[in-house]
């Protein structure tokens, strides 16, 4: 066994979440090793968002997601400002379309009055107006404390801190197999020098929309306990016109995703998307085809929106799990759960991953500790 390399804790995944809790457990003075097998971090999920901060009134009330956005958001922003990470308070619109959306609208505002979400508020289409003189809707949902945020300066920050916490960082490494032994795991990676084995105690999977196939290749982790997924693609498109709003505008959310969107970034510009396709592989393309489909989300809410306004921006893949279109919240898979020495996976970790990373890293610190892991 000497031929390994041994490290403490070892994570599976350098999006935002992974590095998050390096950071969270280095501080706590564990010795830890992110492998990741692209050459920079936040390449997928991290980086291929929207860059909201959310609120947290789209999730159920005591879903690990609504437990923990609405203290993230306020977290966020104040590690943000004290950072001098570029974000903006901006607020954001849901915005009904006609009279039957209304009931989606009221089950939206009292789902965040049961998540204690501050602020929401329930606006008929002259107030709404008068905040966005462009909109058209028939009703709206105000969130103020709805933002947006550079994510991959944040990531940079928060990755920054993990090193000087003491964490370490192997990029360009992908896990192959793991097998549990007497004092840990012991993994095979697939390295630019070749096959690596590396020892370890603790393993943590935070492999984003890999998760699932990562537990599938570890010997001894339960077969029928790998969650069903599935992924979700969107796309993102700029305009060419000036875009007339100062706040996100979102529709009624859908089954799967949230609705063709307009977002913001910290520097102004906006953005529409995602859209929702279903795929077997992963693939960042954005088709010019794909607009069409846009045109007559966004002019629910902009009429104005220009004819062949809509240029290909970038796509990103969710890491959906469970059944297509049912309600799914983040999975935290301790050993107590699964029975397996030493191995913590995190299922479906997508959105509102970004605005509650950290609380995330704690939450897992936490159940770590409860089951004496740390």
């Amino acid at each position: 066994m000497n031929d390994a390399y041994e490290v403490d804790t070892v994570i599976v995944g350098a999006g935002i979440v992974g590095v998050a809790l390096a950071r969270e457990l280095a501080s706590a003075g564990r010795d830890v090793l992110v492998i990741e097998r692209e050459k920079r971090h936040g390449q997928h999920q991290s980086s291929r968002n929207s860059g909201v901060i959310h609120a947290g009134f789209y999730y159920p009330s005591g879903s690990l997601k609504a437990r923990l956005c609405r203290g993230a958001n306020r977290d966020l922003y104040r590690y943000a400002e004290s950072r001098g990470i570029p974000h903006k308070k901006v607020g954001k619109l849901v915005v009904a379309a006609n009279a039957d959306e209304v009931v989606g609208l009221q089950r939206l505002a009292a789902r965040g009055a049961e998540c204690g979400v501050d602020g929401l508020e329930i606006l008929d289409a002259d107030q709404a107006r008068r905040l966005e003189p462009q909109l058209s809707c028939f009703a709206a949902i105000l969130s103020p404390s709805t933002g947006v945020i550079d994510p991959l300066a944040y990531l940079l920050s928060l990755r920054g801190e993990a090193e000087a916490a003491g964490a370490s960082f192997a990029m360009s490494c992908r896990v192959v197999r793991g097998e549990l032994g007497t004092a840990g795991w012991r993994l095979w990676l697939a390295a630019e020098e070749g096959m690596v084995q590396l020892e370890c105690r603790l393993l943590l999977n935070c492999a984003g929309v890999e998760a699932p196939m990562l537990a599938a290749c570890l010997e001894g982790y339960p077969a029928d306990r790998v969650p069903p997924h599935y992924l979700a693609k969107g796309h993102f498109f700029t305009c060419t016109a000036p875009v007339p709003f100062n706040r996100l505008v979102y529709p009624v959310p859908g089954s799967v995703g949230l609705g063709v969107h307009l977002t913001l970034d910290v520097d102004g510009s906006a953005k529409f998307g995602p859209d929702v396709e279903l795929v077997e592989r992963m693939s960042y393309d954005v088709p010019p085809a794909r607009a069409e489909g846009f045109y007559d989300a966004i002019r629910k809410f902009w009429p104005g929106l220009p004819n062949a306004s809509l240029q290909p921006s970038y796509a990103g893949i969710r890491a959906k799990i469970g059944s297509v279109g049912a309600s799914q919240d983040w999975v935290v898979d301790m050993p107590s759960d699964h029975g397996v020495g030493g191995l913590v996976n995190l299922f479906g970790i997508e959105s509102p991953g970004m605005t509650c990373a950290v609380a995330l890293a704690q939450e897992v610190s936490r159940r770590l500790r409860v089951e004496s892991l740390l």
